[in-house]
């Protein structure tokens, strides 16, 4: 790490030779004035005399306060609190503020050579100081979200075993059926709320990297607590070992997982089914998130437990809303209502669960705006490696083979579709208004494509959503939808790209990140101690979310608010949810069944990183 940090150095000695102190500059961003520590202390987090004390476990005094990322607050420790908590001595004299640690993280960070780099250096200030990372991912959060997460996490995940320094979060294995009620308990934090959990069978569009996916869990969860206000105690990454079908893994020296062929069939049940007992045991409120599981076993394992179980799986249901969100947005910058829904012919390139999974929202959505089941359905054309998929002349056992899910779009279409009909063959054929990729494919939408599309929806604006992760693996990138198109898409992504100038004008884009809805259902579902997560708590979501671009925002050409204000839409989320769900019986908490004020409790409710006293737990104070 030292020496991935010298050109930092080498920075900063440059700034301060030519006159431009890196201090000053950090003082002068706009969002560095907003957020300073001053103004928080003057809102609602109050000043730090007046915070709640946090208090510590009985054993941790010393090296053991400094050495947990939970407590530690580095140089920002008081001479009052280094007395008590027996720091005295153990760090260097002057004491800092959270605010100059978060100019000083900045400033390295910045200087840092590549993405990979700021990476490992924000992993690293994570597991030294959570209140720190959380805060200064909650200040830049358009900044670092895609070096915590997508499309820099999928880098990580590659390198994982390259990388690794110290384990963060729980790992279940194969090897531990009949153990996993006990290794729960080896998991200090008592009062776990979100845990996100991964097999690594899909990661992002990288396929099988078993064990070296728990970078997934490790990121969406670092959104978790700074975009939704989750607090850092009470979530927990977790990776489910059950082996994997990537040779090359298995034949790496420095592979953390089983080297084994993957579980499949009732072996691979019984793990997941003892898993999720086991949190449920230990954690009772617990909302479980799964999160890239492979196509084959993703929507099985939902509906095994979505009716019974505080979960849902992010790759199928908070696509989907996300990506539902975006549609209703993007009729909205077309100069349509959101009734117009029911009007879009959609195509999605990519059947795997995530494609079935923003279908399905999509057809929910229009049947919730009065079309039947089968009109809607009729809509959508899925695409898979093979072409169209279509019960009109596909092989009789392979259409059985299809679950239920995609055999619903497979059955019939508005215009003629015949399986295996190529994507622009169907793009001639049926118009459609929508094209919605997430196939990994990178460049599957080629300019052919793309103006043949564009030509059949004239003169309105055609909707173009290239999704799949990580970048490389996008459909077809910003400049190119623009370009191809002549100005006239209206464009959102899976991955971030930057502002389009194209014909003198300067064309914002949006991205379509799970992270505006994932957070805001954890947040709400948790908050309201509720049963399960429903789909009409996912439309309220997507609504929200939706409802959430501002005038200017839409004035720009977005349709997703902008990242730096990805807490408000949280909360927005949150309370359509919970509202959502007391609708429909789903809330246990007592408070909000008493009928508090909702958007106020959940405020309540919402962490935001900043220090507090520490003390050391009285004797017997459990």
């Amino acid at each position: 790490m030292l020496r991935r940090l010298l050109p930092t150095t080498k920075l900063v000695a440059r700034r301060w030779k030519s006159g431009a102190s890196p201090v000053a500059a950090y003082a002068a961003e706009d969002v560095v004035k907003s957020d300073h520590c001053d103004v928080i202390d003057g809102g609602p987090v109050g000043p730090y005399r007046l915070r709640r004390p946090l208090k510590l476990p009985k054993d941790h005094r010393g090296v053991e306060v400094i050495q947990d990322p939970l407590y530690n607050k580095g140089m920002a420790f008081d001479y009052g609190e280094r007395d008590r908590l027996g720091l005295r001595g153990l760090m260097p004299p002057c004491v800092s503020t959270l605010e100059e640690q978060c100019m000083k993280t900045m400033v390295h960070l910045r200087g840092l050579p590549d993405d990979l780099s700021k990476h490992m250096f924000l992993v690293d200030l994570h597991d030294r100081n959570e209140t720190l990372f959380h805060r200064v991912v909650v200040r830049h959060v358009g900044e670092l979200a895609p070096l915590i997460y997508t499309p820099t996490v999928g880098q990580a995940c590659l390198e994982f075993g390259n990388i690794f320094r110290r384990p963060r979060g729980m790992y279940f294995s194969a090897n531990d059926v009949g153990h996993m009620n006990a290794m729960v308990q080896n998991w200090p934090m008592r009062d776990v709320r979100v845990v996100v959990v991964t097999d690594g069978s899909r990661i992002l569009g990288l396929g099988d990297l078993g064990a070296n996916g728990m970078g997934i869990p490790i990121g969406k969860l670092a959104l978790y607590c700074a975009a939704g206000g989750i607090a850092p105690h009470r979530v927990l990454p977790v990776v489910v070992d059950v082996g994997t079908n990537n040779d090359a893994l298995r034949d790496d020296p420095f592979y953390l997982g089983l080297r084994q062929a993957r579980l499949t069939g009732a072996a691979y049940d019984d793990v997941l089914d003892e898993f999720v007992a086991a949190v449920r045991h230990r954690w009772p409120k617990c909302l479980i998130q799964f999160e890239d599981f492979e196509s084959a076993v993703a929507q099985p394992l939902l509906d095994r437990f979505r009716d019974d179980v505080l979960c849902f799986n992010d790759d199928i249901q908070g696509t989907g809303a996300t990506v539902l969100a975006g549609s209703l947005a993007c009729l909205r910058q077309t100069g349509k209502p959101p009734s117009a829904l029911t009007d879009q012919r959609v195509v999605v390139a990519g059947a795997g669960s995530a494609g079935v999974g923003v279908a399905t929202a999509l057809k929910d959505g229009m049947v919730s705006m009065g079309l039947s089941e089968e009109e809607a359905a009729s809509k959508f054309y899925l695409f898979d490696v093979d072409g169209l998929v279509a019960k009109e002349g596909m092989d009789p056992a392979a259409y059985d083979a299809l679950v239920k899910e995609v055999r619903v779009f497979a059955d019939s279409f508005d215009a003629p579709g015949v399986r295996g009909d190529s994507l622009k063959a169907v793009i001639e054929a049926t118009k459609p208004t929508m094209l919605i990729g997430l196939s990994t494919v990178g460049g599957l939408f080629t300019e052919d494509i793309v103006k043949t599309f564009h030509d059949g929806v004239k003169p309105d604006r055609p909707i173009v959503m290239p999704l799949s992760n990580p970048t490389a693996s996008a459909e077809c990138s910003a400049a190119d939808a623009i370009a191809w198109t002549d100005g006239a898409a209206v464009f959102a992504s899976g991955s971030p790209f930057p502002p389009v100038e194209h014909g003198g004008k300067t064309y914002q884009t949006s991205q379509c990140n799970n992270m505006f809805v994932f957070p805001g259902v954890g947040l709400g579902a948790t908050v309201a101690e509720c049963t399960v997560v429903s789909d009409n708590m996912l439309h309220a979501a997507a609504e929200a979310c939706a409802n959430s671009v501002s005038d200017d925002e839409m004035a720009r050409g977005q349709v997703f608010p902008d990242v730096a204000r990805i807490r408000d839409v949280s909360l927005n989320v949150a309370v359509a949810v919970i509202e959502s769900a007391l609708k429909d019986g789903y809330v246990r908490s007592k408070p909000i069944l008493d009928g508090a004020d909702v958007r106020t409790f959940v405020q309540s409710k919402s962490y935001f990183p900043a220090y507090v006293p520490i003390v050391q737990a009285p004797l017997g104070d459990v």
